[in-house]
């Protein structure tokens, strides 16, 4: 077994790649698994800069991931709408922050 496959993706991040009603992926497992690094690395690069916004600027925690959404997003855009949302979500996650809001809002670039 190779490295790439012993790589556990969750099924939240799986999720970004499988259209409705299809049960495969639209990548191959050494694509999802690149993708899915990048994003968790993102995720946990993003934890102390997001904390510090949120004591420097005294803002709360869901505007804090608002704009770090909106700057995984800024060109030249590295991840996709998709998975920029689920980097803030798995940021809240790692901070232990509340994403109830994040969740409910649509994602940029989406239909409200």
């Amino acid at each position: 077994m190779t490295e790439e496959f012993q790589i556990h993706i969750p099924p939240s991040f799986m999720a970004l790649y499988v259209p409705p009603g299809k049960i495969k992926p639209t990548l191959g497992q050494r694509d999802l698994a690149t993708r899915y690094e990048l994003c968790e690395d993102l995720a946990n690069l993003l934890t102390e800069k997001a904390a510090n916004m949120q004591f420097t600027l005294g803002i709360t925690e869901e505007l804090v991931l608002a704009q770090c959404e909106t700057g995984l997003l800024a060109e030249p855009a590295v991840v996709t709408p998709g998975e920029a949302r689920w980097v803030v979500c798995r940021l809240a996650e790692l901070l232990q922050w509340p994403m109830d809001q994040l969740l409910q809002a649509p994602a940029p670039g989406q239909p409200v």
